[in-house]
């Protein structure tokens, strides 16, 4: 449908090169997308803009570290100047450290919260000023299920996820006067590599998963490409400040 059709936009998708933030980058590409993927890994850049190409249209990858305001600045400047544009930012980047709280150091906390929220802001402000002048943006924030549940084990991680959401709604409150729509997802139980470590890390969680959840089965990246698409999309375009799981029904199962 027209409404979907994202021909002769461009994305940014930070942490593009692997798990939720690749598939959401695929299913903007496939929606018509020229897409930027950011991340660390030069290596796992090089593949997933390999993966992109093959779909046909343009995209390019900036090694870059989010945690950094002069880089965040510089990769929208290279987003812009390479692309042409930016209509979309997908705010995805993030990590997790699981510990119990008192056993975080301060370092390990502040990693966390620069990685996951801080880097959200810094894109997100970098963007702002290419989306006014060109009338419309959509920013797309990633929560999490810690976002609305406690769990032991992710003390930093679930204070990020937490904050990204309110952070986008204010971002929401705020820029709606120009055209931007910013909203959230959140990720229910994805089969990734970070959560390959907490299934490592935290015994019987992986079968836990599958029985708290509707569908009967974790996620996998390319079940966030339709949210992505759609909130990226003009489908989505009085749709502002809200938070949508993404999750099989995790956060509606009682028992």
């Amino acid at each position: 449908m027209k409404m979907f059709d994202l021909t002769g936009k461009v994305a940014l998708v930070t942490g593009g090169n692997g798990g939720i933030g690749l598939g959401m980058a695929t299913g903007l590409a496939e929606a018509g997308a020229a897409v930027a993927i950011t991340g660390r890994n030069a290596e796992k850049n090089k593949a997933a803009l390999a993966a992109l190409k093959k779909l046909g249209g343009k995209a390019i990858a900036i090694a870059a570290d989010v945690t950094d305001e002069k880089q965040c600045r510089a990769i929208v400047a290279d987003t812009v100047k390479q692309l042409g544009r930016i209509d979309i930012l997908v705010n995805n980047a993030g990590m997790n450290i699981r510990k119990q709280p008192q056993d975080y150091t301060l370092a390990e906390w502040q990693q966390v919260m620069r990685t996951n929220l801080d880097s959200a802001f810094m894109m997100s402000q970098a963007a702002y000023p290419h989306m006014k002048k060109a009338g419309q943006g959509k920013i797309i924030c990633i929560g999490s299920m810690t976002t609305i549940f406690g769990a032991p084990f992710v003390a930093p991680y679930g204070a990020s996820k937490g904050a990204i959401v309110q952070m986008a709604r204010s971002m929401a409150t705020a820029w709606a006067k120009d055209n931007i729509q910013v909203n959230s997802v959140l990720p229910g139980f994805i089969d990734t590599d970070l959560t390959k470590g907490a299934r490592r890390d935290v015994p019987g969680l992986g079968d836990r998963v599958v029985g708290r959840t509707p569908a009967g089965r974790w996620g996998v990246p390319p079940d966030l490409a339709g949210t992505a698409v759609f909130l990226a999309s003009a489908a989505s375009d009085f749709v502002t400040g809200t938070a949508i799981p993404v999750d099989g029904g995790f956060s509606v199962q009682m028992l």
